[in-house]
C-alpha cells in the first residue's frame, strides 16, 4: 500500500503562513536542514549544519523568512519520494525533523491512557484479560481522574485510600503523583519521518499507535515549537513488567516524529499548543478501519511542566530534545474477536494529523524486517566533515 504523501495531505491547513523547518535527504550531499514552503524547500545549511544547532538561533522565524536559502527541491515531489514504497534514493525525500536532539517522552499523562496502563499492569500484558480487569478497575478506582491535580495534597489523599484498598498502581503514581513519568523514548537520529515504515518488535502480539503532539526545545530549555509523533507502543511486553518499558519503547523504527517542526511565531504559540485536537486514523489491509480522537486540552500536567521536569538543574541536554507529551488515546475497539481489544497488522497505515501541524502518516512492519537504521551520529559527522573538505 503506497502512502499518500501530497502536500495537501501532509502540510498544515495555514501552510502558507506556517514557518515549518525540517530535513531534507540531499543526494550526493547528505540530510540538510530545510525550511519547508508550499512552493519548494529551501536548504538552510547557511544558518546551521543541524536541525539542533539550527533551534539555538534567536529570532529564528524572522531569519528564515529573510534568508530562506536556495531552493533544493519541489514540496510535492520531496514529500512523494518520502512514502517507502515508492522512493527513489536518486531523488530528494523528507525525513524526520530532528537529528541531534535526544528523544524523549512523558508518560501517563492522560486519564484515559493512564486507566489503559493500569489495566495493562492487572492484566499482565494479556489482552484476552483486558476487558475483565478494565471492569474491575474501574469498578474501584471510576473513570474519571480528571479533576485530580498531580501533586496536590487531594491526590496525595486519593493515593492513601487507595492503598488501602489495595488498588495502588505505579502508573498512578506518576499520573496524579508530584513527578511525571519522563523516559527516553530512542536514539538522537534513530527517529523516522513522514512516509517511513514504522516498526512492531517480532515478539509482540498486542500493540498500538501512540499519536502525541512533540516539543521542539533547544538547549536553554526554550521551546521553539511543535510537530507531531507516534509513540508506537508494544502493551504486552510493558504491561508484563514496566522494567520492560526499553524493549517495549525503543527498537528499530519504532518512533516516528514529522512531518515538519512548526516554529512559534507571532500566529504559532504555546497557547495554540494547549488546545490542539489530534486525530488518529488506522486502515488496515484486511479492511479494518479505526477513527479516534485526542484533544491536549484534557492533559493532566501542563506541557511546560512536563519541559521543566525534563530539563533543569538536574539534567542538561546540551543537543535539546524532542519531547512527547503523552496520548489520551489507547484503542481498545475489539479487532481480533470479542475482548481482544486492539493491536496492529502488518500494512496497516496509522495517520496522526492536526490541522495546526498537518499530518504523520506511516506504514506498519516488523522491526527485523524494516531496513536496519545505520545512520547515527558518527555519520552525520562524517557527511558534514566531507561536505566542508
Amino acid at each position: 500500500m503506497t502512502l499518500p504523501l501530497t502536500p495537501r495531505d501532509v502540510l498544515p491547513a495555514d501552510a502558507g503562513a506556517a514557518c515549518l523547518v525540517g530535513r531534507l535527504e540531499l543526494p550526493g550531499t547528505g540530510p540538510v536542514p530545510v525550511l519547508v514552503r508550499p512552493d519548494g524547500v529551501f536548504d538552510l545549511s547557511a544558518h546551521a549544519p543541524t536541525c539542533s544547532e539550527l533551534l539555538e538561533l534567536d529570532d529564528l522565524p524572522r531569519r528564515l523568512r529573510a534568508a530562506p536559502g536556495p531552493r533544493v527541491a519541489d514540496t510535492a515531489q520531496a514529500l512523494a519520494n518520502a512514502a517507502h514504497d515508492a522512493r527513489d534514493p536518486a531523488q530528494p525525500y523528507v525525513l524526520a525533523p530532528c537529528d541531534l536532539q535526544a528523544v524523549k517522552a512523558a508518560g501517563v499523562t492522560f486519564v484515559a491512557s493512564m486507566l489503559e496502563r493500569v489495566i495493562e499492569e492487572q492484566a499482565r500484558g494479556d489482552a484476552a484479560r483486558a476487558e475483565a480487569v478494565r471492569q474491575a478497575v474501574v469498578g474501584v478506582i471510576g473513570d474519571n481522574l480528571s479533576a485530580v491535580r498531580p501533586g496536590s495534597p487531594e491526590a496525595a489523599q486519593l493515593k492513601e485510600v487507595l492503598l488501602a484498598q489495595g488498588a495502588w498502581s505505579q502508573y498512578l503514581e506518576v499520573g496524579i503523583g508530584p513527578d511525571a513519568e519522563i523516559f527516553t523514548k530512542a536514539q538522537p537520529m534513530s527517529a523516522v519521518g513522514p512516509g517511513a515504515l514504522v516498526g512492531l518488535h517480532p515478539g509482540s502480539a498486542w500493540n498500538n499507535p501512540e499519536p502525541e503532539v512533540v516539543l521542539a526545545v533547544d538547549s536553554r530549555g526554550r521551546v521553539r515549537g511543535a510537530t507531531l509523533g507516534n509513540d508506537v507502543n508494544l502493551r504486552d511486553f510493558e504491561g508484563r513488567s514496566a522494567l520492560l518499558l526499553g524493549k517495549a519503547k525503543d527498537n528499530n523504527a519504532s518512533c516516528a516524529i514529522g512531518p515538519f517542526i512548526r516554529l512559534f511565531d507571532e500566529g504559532f504559540g504555546m497557547d495554540d499548543v494547549r488546545t490542539l485536537d489530534l486525530a488518529l486514523q488506522v486502515q488496515g489491509p484486511d479492511g479494518f478501519r479505526l477513527q479516534g480522537a485526542s484533544s491536549l486540552s484534557k492533559i493532566s500536567r501542563d506541557p511546560l511542566d512536563l519541559v521543566a521536569q525534563a530539563q533543569g538543574a538536574h539534567h542538561q541536554y546540551p543537543d535539546g530534545f524532542m519531547l512527547f507529551l503523552g496520548t489520551m488515546f489507547a484503542p481498545t475497539e475489539d479487532r481480533h474477536g470479542p475482548g481482544q481489544g486492539f493491536t496492529h497488522v502488518l500494512g496497516d497505515v496509522v495517520r496522526i494529523a492536526t490541522p495546526r501541524l498537518g499530518a504523520l502518516v506511516n506504514r506498519v512492519e516488523r522491526c527485523d524486517r524494516i531496513p536496519p537504521w545505520t545512520f547515527g551520529v558518527a555519520a552525520l559527522m562524517r557527511s558534514l566533515r566531507a561536505r566542508a573538505a
